[in-house]
């Protein structure tokens, strides 16, 4: 019998600066194709295309790793699968846009042994949650144009394209 993976919170004090190790592999991404303006707009098409060979994009690429709680997020929240061994598994981190009254996904992180088994949408369905809680009109996130598997993911969860 396998054991239910447990979705916790992850408190501040305990989690601050955790670094989340995202690396990208990808075959893909989205380009946009703009035709010229003419007196009544114009037309945006998102086209996926290939990348030549596989891109890997790492944490130690950035000047800005990721890292839950980092201090710009003022009201964040998180909450993730911790192993028997204290290391966390998988997270997500929401933060809400005060302003507008929504709430953003900041962070969103599965182990590579973990994917594929549903926990992806646990996770997303803690920040929906979490918003309906809040009383928040809309959840919203941003990803990497080449992060196809994660956009696919998040269409599936009834996200829609609202910027680029």
């Amino acid at each position: 019998m396998t054991k239910k993976i447990e979705i916790v919170s992850l408190p501040k004090e305990q989690w601050k600066g955790t670094p989340i190790p995202l690396v990208t592999k990808t075959d893909s991404y989205y380009d946009l194709e703009i035709s010229p303006f003419e007196k009544d707009g114009c037309n945006i098409r998102l086209v996926k295309k290939n990348f030549e060979k596989t891109v890997v994009h790492t944490p130690e690429e950035y000047d800005f790793p990721d890292g839950l709680y980092q201090d710009h997020w003022e009201k964040a929240e998180a909450y993730g699968v911790v192993g028997d061994n204290g290391k966390m598994l998988a997270c997500i981190e929401v933060c809400p846009e005060e302003w507008s009254n929504r709430l953003m996904v900041t962070e969103l992180w599965i182990t590579e042994e973990l994917r594929g088994q549903g926990l992806g949408k646990r996770l997303m369905d803690k920040a929906k949650e979490v918003a309906v809680a809040q009383c928040r009109r809309a959840i919203i996130l941003e990803t990497q144009s080449c992060n196809t598997n994660a956009i696919g993911f998040y269409l599936h969860q009834g996200f829609e394209l609202i910027g680029f």
